[in-house]
């Protein structure tokens, strides 16, 4: 039997979430057997939280398709805000939003509704936060997110009105790192995207320049054996405690084993941790 991934209790929602999470944005055309075979490989694997979000392409179609059987075995979050034409945050939008996904994802509620990503004025302005809370009184949503990152994460913690935030963060994006402290300390969950950067370049999607950073601070000296540079980047995410889950997407089944086996390895031992960190600051890569 596969050992069990560790698990976390995502903030006030109380939910217990897979440290691996699954981001759902696949970033290539996939045919639907391929997209049903990675899907429940998801599940499959041990993963209990799958991220997705209204304008991620057929993203919410594929897994009320290929998922609905399993719907007992994972959290499901998406994002709303999200139209063809771009963000728009009213009212309108959002239950547009929402009604649509319910449809695609072929289930009454979802566990989380994320804003995607707009600013404290859109926020303020759309009374968004009313649009959320109504949804959650209708039953269709049960615990209220944000999609979000500086300088506007620190309104939003104070405002305290959302249960978890979905936040960007790696060792070659520490802009965030103290402040997931104070929002874990907030009694919030904490979602981590880009916590792999997409990958490295020869084999993922993430950009030479993006990556540069990690050749830079010799990182690839602190891998164990045989160890990608993915997968030291994915247990340095995890090594932060105050981090519950990290979506990491992809379409390789391949990567998704390694994606497994790396947060199975589990977080870096404190030695190497404070390396990596002392060697990054060394280079300027700091938190903000």
């Amino acid at each position: 039997m596969a050992s069990a991934l560790p698990t976390a209790t995502l903030g006030r929602t109380g939910l217990e979430v897979t440290r691996l999470g699954f981001g759902a944005a696949h970033r290539r055309a996939m045919t639907d057997a391929e997209m049903d075979a990675q899907l429940n490989a998801v599940l499959d694997a041990g993963i209990n939280f799958v991220d997705t979000a209204n304008d991620y392409g057929n993203s919410e179609e594929m897994i009320g398709r290929f998922l609905r059987h399993r719907r007992d075995e994972f959290i499901l979050a998406t994002k709303c805000g999200c139209h063809p034409e771009g963000h728009i945050w009213t009212r309108e939008n959002l239950f547009r939003g929402l009604h649509e996904s319910l449809e695609r994802l072929r289930v009454d509620s979802v566990d989380i509704m994320q804003l995607h990503n707009p600013t404290v004025a859109e926020c303020e302005q759309g009374e968004l936060v009313n649009a959320l809370q109504d949804m959650r009184a209708q039953g269709k949503v049960r615990w209220l997110g944000m999609s979000t990152t500086l300088p506007h994460l620190p309104t939003y913690l104070d405002w305290d009105v959302f249960d978890v935030y979905q936040i960007p963060y790696s060792a070659l994006e520490r802009d965030h790192e103290l402040w997931l402290a104070t929002t874990a300390q907030a009694g919030a969950g904490t979602i981590i995207r880009g916590g792999v950067a997409l990958g490295e370049p020869k084999v993922g999607l993430g950009k030479p320049e993006n990556w540069q950073p990690f050749a830079d601070a010799g990182l690839a000296d602190l891998r164990q054996a045989d160890e990608s540079d993915t997968s030291f980047m994915l247990r340095y995410t995890l090594t932060h405690p105050d981090i519950h889950t990290i979506i990491v997407g992809t379409t390789n089944p391949a990567h998704l084993e390694e994606n497994v086996q790396a947060v199975l390895s589990g977080p870096l031992s404190d030695d190497v941790y404070a390396e990596t960190k002392r060697r990054l600051d060394g280079i300027g890569v700091t938190p903000a």
